[in-house]
């Protein structure tokens, strides 16, 4: 069974429905056009659903994710928008329950690094998308994330998120993997690219550090996190310090590193 690493606490739900096309799906941007079909895999709160849904009306969208609790949320953040031609349903990646040769575009943000079988997944994504078709996955990697400056009391959160990330059957570093994933799933017209989340403004620290340095104290992360034993509750009060520290120095800079794939079927 998937877990979800990060959970859906108001930490990370804070990341989430700041995602749009433009800073999450530029790669993708310049194969949407109206009429065509998509399905969009793990679209929690349904941000991104909802931009492709107006980007490619009349066309329809389905967009999927393992928890309904979410779900509800994406609903409403597209009825707010006033779409009609979006869809949305509790799915498994693994198993999708759709005919070969449905979607024009099956696209995926942030899944793969989560699961345990992403050869499978992108294996379902390809059978579900219609021939000449595009899959489009965009996955971080954790490795080449960079911050600075450097507060030792903010050090232990990478390790701690890693272990509990590959605990749960993930992999943090997916971003570089995708191309072996693609590979084997059988795609043989593949195309990489790599694009960064940058934060460097007094606004922008406060309110990444407040994502993550929040979920290093309230998520479904720091819960697994003391109860597998790669942290204490003191250990992660000690992180959320560092990060606090980091947003609040003046020269403050971090870039979050992602490798994108689309794959043509």
């Amino acid at each position: 069974m998937t877990v979800y690493t990060h959970g859906h606490h108001p930490t990370v739900l804070s990341s989430h429905t700041w995602r749009t096309i433009e800073n999450s799906a530029a790669y993708l941007a310049g194969h949407l056009r109206e009429g065509l079909t998509l399905l969009d895999v793990g679209c929690g709160p349904g941000t991104i659903s909802t931009e492709f849904a107006e980007r490619l009306a009349p066309g329809r969208v389905v967009a999927v994710d393992a928890a309904e609790t979410v779900l509800e949320q994406a609903r409403a953040h597209a009825a707010g928008r006033g779409r009609d031609n979006i869809e949305f349903a509790v799915a498994d990646v693994h198993d999708l329950a759709f005919p070969d040769d449905t979607f024009d575009i099956v696209h995926a943000h942030q899944v793969l690094q989560h699961i345990a079988e992403p050869v499978r997944a992108l294996s379902e994504m390809r059978r579900v998308c219609k021939p000449g078709g595009v899959v489009a996955a965009r996955e971080a990697d954790f490795g080449g994330f960079t911050w600075y400056p450097e507060p030792p009391a903010m050090a232990d959160w990478l390790p701690v998120y890693s272990k509990v990330a590959r605990g749960n059957g993930g992999e943090p570093e997916a971003g570089r993997r995708l191309v072996s994933w693609a590979r084997e799933a059988g795609f043989t017209d593949i195309t990489f690219t790599s694009s960064a989340w940058a934060f460097a403004t007094p606004e922008e620290r406060e309110w990444w550090s407040g994502s993550w340095g929040g979920r290093m104290l309230h998520s479904t992360l720091a819960d697994t996190a003391v109860e597998k034993g790669h942290a204490t509750r003191e250990d992660l009060e000690r992180i959320h310090q560092g990060w606090q520290e980091w947003a609040a120095a003046p020269d403050g800079t971090f870039t979050a590193q992602h490798g994108e794939i689309l794959c043509r079927t």
